[in-house]
């Protein structure tokens, strides 16, 4: 069996892939990821396409240090009526994204993309759409106050596994790309090729 290596500090992606029984070695690769995004939008990337170039950089910076391995990369963007929003740092600008998506629908992608011996092999893209209720500014001020700091490193600033899937009315499509992650596709895809266990 080859190393698989995950190209990311994300503990809820690594919760994902330990839960699904795969062995994952962290090897997070630092990116400049705003300005990355910048320069992609200025070059008129989509926010779905955004997705998928960084979830590529992640991948072959990681590659390049582990050249034998298997490593995925994995990104995830939240496009808001044609714009990207990104995580949160302080109480007050969370509050004030809950508020812009409150009663209104958002999309997630979350984009995985696998480098085998430095090379790309294989991606997948997930799409969900949220929609937000509309709830009180009291619940807002009460669900932030609960949930802070532990949603700040989260886009949207909320964890739908949590307290979170309180504020939405609907959502439609892949849980996993909520977590930011497609991971059926991407066990899918490491088992047919042997990478793991079957």
């Amino acid at each position: 069996m080859v190393d698989l290596i995950l190209a990311s500090a994300s503990e809820a992606r690594r919760r994902m892939l330990v839960a699904a029984g795969v062995q994952i070695t962290l090897s997070p690769s630092r990116l400049d990821e705003d300005g990355l995004r910048q320069a992609l939008a200025h070059d008129g990337a989509s926010p779905r396409d955004m997705a998928d170039a960084l979830a590529e950089m992640k991948a072959r910076k990681a590659a390049d240090r582990h050249p034998g391995a298997v490593v995925l990369g994995s990104d995830q963007i939240l496009e808001f009526e044609g714009a990207v929003l990104c995580k949160t740092e302080t109480h007050h600008a969370a509050r004030a994204q809950l508020t812009s998506l409150r009663g209104k629908t958002h999309t997630l992608w979350a984009a995985a993309v696998i480098y085998h011996r430095q090379q790309p092999i294989w991606r997948t893209m997930g799409e969900a759409r949220l929609t937000m209720r509309n709830f009180s500014d009291a619940y807002l001020d009460a669900y932030l106050d609960r949930n802070w700091p532990d949603v700040a490193g989260s886009v949207g600033a909320y964890h739908i596994e949590g307290e979170g899937a309180r504020l939405f009315s609907a959502i439609s499509g892949d849980h996993f790309t909520i977590l930011g992650l497609p991971i059926i596709p991407v066990l899918g895809y490491l088992s047919d090729r042997g990478f793991i266990t079957t």
